[in-house]
């Protein structure tokens, strides 16, 4: 049994995406004979068990942007914990606080960083895009680039979920890039749950009665970064000429801007986080069109949920989403372009519905599961452990 240290920074118990890869990778170390320590910054300081691992707290300020979560700030009790636990191999999960103090750690375990995000993509090209390309934000962020460079060499690997991250960084002089494809629970989600009673319960709560119309989904935190406003004015101005909904589910730090801009469009509807991912499951299975606007994930989860649910996708050109999407099933759009969206939405209407959604279904079948995904991470993660043993006993 190997013994994983996860300094987790961004794990939150009401989080969304970061707390479904969690769940999965304790759920994974059960079923595989790992024992993963989740690390994450809390309000207290408290040790939970939970199958094929633990969580332990460390009391951490509040996150100013969004109140659910908590950041490391002092090192020192992380470094207590990991001298307490002397794990196999310590994984940083982001660039910033966390990376670092792994990084700084006496022990002489291998250390990798995982990097579940692109912070120039998140941030800076969300951001300035519709003024700049994203080429320009890339050199106006070159003293980013810098830092993270100076921040993997410290590791002995950095693993990253999807193609298209694993070139960038690579592009940007990252060593030691290793990929490791995410998965999708496919067992869960299923084009089979697909239900015209939650369908036309979705399109009530869009204020919509006509059975005819195209009902678009999103599942999204509600971010900057997530483009929801793009999202929604694209539905707008679709929503004029077809009678059509727009179920939205999701919450975030953004949840009072977005119900703002929600409210004066006839047809959305903000539907809140639903935590029952049984329930979310079918709702996906019965929705007409999977409708997504951020182009800075890792790796699309949501996007692979959605196709596994039998869904044609409409997503940005760019990111993790970009990567599951093909033109058999799919239409894409400029990121953050309303107008480009919009008429995205009048092209995949025109298509044959069961067309696309069988399409669908055979491209969910090249993603991975969680179990592929993990067993290839805690490989890699078995073999830097080795390694590092040989060369400890050797030395």
């Amino acid at each position: 049994m190997m013994r994983i240290a996860d300094i987790c920074e961004f794990y939150s118990e009401h989080g969304g995406g970061v707390k479904t890869y969690i769940d999965q990778k304790l759920d994974a170390a059960a079923r595989l004979g790992q024992w993963v320590s989740i690390i994450a910054p809390g309000p207290e300081s408290r040790r939970e068990t939970r199958r094929g691992g633990e969580v332990i707290w460390v009391k951490s300020p509040t996150l100013t942007l969004d109140p659910r979560y908590h950041l490391f700030w002092h090192s020192a009790p992380v470094h207590q914990v990991l001298d307490e636990l002397q794990p196999d191999l310590v994984e940083a999960s982001s660039t910033w606080r966390g990376a670092w103090i792994a990084a700084e750690w006496a022990g002489k375990s291998p250390k990798v960083l995982f990097a579940h995000q692109d912070p120039v993509a998140v941030y800076p090209q969300t951001f300035l895009t519709p003024f700049l390309s994203a080429q320009t934000v890339d050199k106006l962020c070159f003293w980013f680039w810098a830092y993270l460079r100076r921040l993997t060499d410290k590791f002995d690997s950095v693993v990253v979920g999807g193609d298209w991250l694993a070139t960038r960084f690579e592009s940007h002089g990252v060593k030691r890039t290793v990929h490791a494809p995410m998965g999708v629970d496919k067992s869960l989600f299923s084009h089979e749950l697909r239900s015209e009673a939650a369908r036309n319960e979705m399109l009530l709560a869009c204020g919509v009665r006509d059975p005819d119309a195209k009902l678009f989904i999103a599942v999204s935190r509600h971010h900057p970064e997530k483009r929801i406003g793009a999202m929604i004015r694209g539905f707008e101005a679709f929503a004029k000429g077809h009678p059509a909904g727009f179920f939205l589910i999701g919450d975030g730090p953004a949840r009072r801007s977005v119900e703002k801009r929600a409210g004066g469009v006839p047809g959305v509807h903000v539907a809140g986080a639903i935590r029952d991912r049984n329930r979310l499951a079918r709702l996906l299975a019965s929705g007409d069109y999977f409708l997504h606007g951020g182009g800075a994930e890792t790796f699309g989860l949501v996007v692979g949920e959605a196709l596994a649910s039998g869904l044609p996708l409409i997503t940005p050109d760019i990111g993790g989403a970009a990567e599951l999407t093909h033109p058999t099933y799919a239409e894409t759009y400029r990121a953050g372009d309303a107008n480009d969206l919009y008429t995205a939405m009048k092209q995949i209407k025109n298509r044959d519905w069961q067309t696309l959604s069988l399409a669908a279904r055979a491209g969910a079948r090249r993603i991975n599961t969680p179990t592929d995904h993990f067993e290839i991470l805690f490989g890699h993660y078995a073999k830097l452990a080795e390694e590092k043993r040989v060369a400890r006993v050797a030395a």
